[in-house]
């Protein structure tokens, strides 16, 4: 796990060191790499794609000028993140358009995370309990989680979650943010990270497993 930190921190230098090079590459990059997580976050701020969209042009421009000043106490798309977010809540400012975080979160609570009918009912022997045992896909051959269909199936899960949800998520489980970090920069209680984190990997593992079946 630390070498595996350190492997990343290293990229991170190289990448830092391209960019402040002026390499249009590394740029690109950048953005294919963050610009899906930005836009996340950004919709969990805001109402609309449309606006979520200029929130996040705006946040790239931010970026341009602040990466000579990129102190690195934390990780580069932490800060990107951060700065998503401080751009959306000026547009919260600026129009009444946006959504504090703390309210998207709550978004999609009032939906099961796991389907009732997959317990027992009150009348069973075992009340409660699952009436068949979730799959274990880490138990699968890798290339089966790796097919296409199946990779499509996450991506579009993650997608259609409520905006809070698919901005923990991508965070955690796609760039692979610490979940301090998702909480520093979301301004998330480490109790609110947990519970929206559940809630994603349980629908997109629902829908997965749907699919292995």
């Amino acid at each position: 796990m630390a070498q595996a930190g350190l492997h990343q921190q290293e990229a991170e230098q190289r990448l830092l060191e391209r960019l402040g090079a002026g390499d249009e590459q590394a740029f690109a990059q950048l953005v294919d790499t963050c610009h899906a997580t930005m836009l996340a976050v950004a919709q969990a701020h805001v109402r609309s794609r449309a606006v979520a969209e200029e929130v996040v042009q705006e946040a790239w421009l931010g970026v341009i000028r602040g990466l000579g000043g990129f102190d690195r106490r934390s990780s580069l798309k932490t800060w990107i993140v951060r700065i998503v977010v401080n751009t959306a809540k000026t547009r919260e400012v600026r129009q009444a358009g946006s959504v504090p975080f703390t309210s998207r979160a709550a978004e999609g609570e009032d939906a099961p995370a796991v389907e009732p009918e997959r317990f027992r009912g009150p009348d069973d022997r075992y009340p409660g309990g699952w009436k068949l045992f979730p799959a274990n896909w880490h138990r699968l051959p890798d290339e089966t989680l790796h097919q296409r269909d199946a990779l499509d199936i996450i991506v579009s899960t993650i997608a259609s979650l409520p905006p809070a949800q698919c901005a923990v998520i991508r965070m955690r489980d796609v760039e692979g943010c610490s979940a301090e970090e998702v909480c520093a920069a979301l301004d998330l209680t480490e109790r609110n990270q947990r519970a929206l984190l559940h809630r994603a990997r349980s629908r997109v593992r629902a829908a997965l497993e749907q699919h292995l079946l």
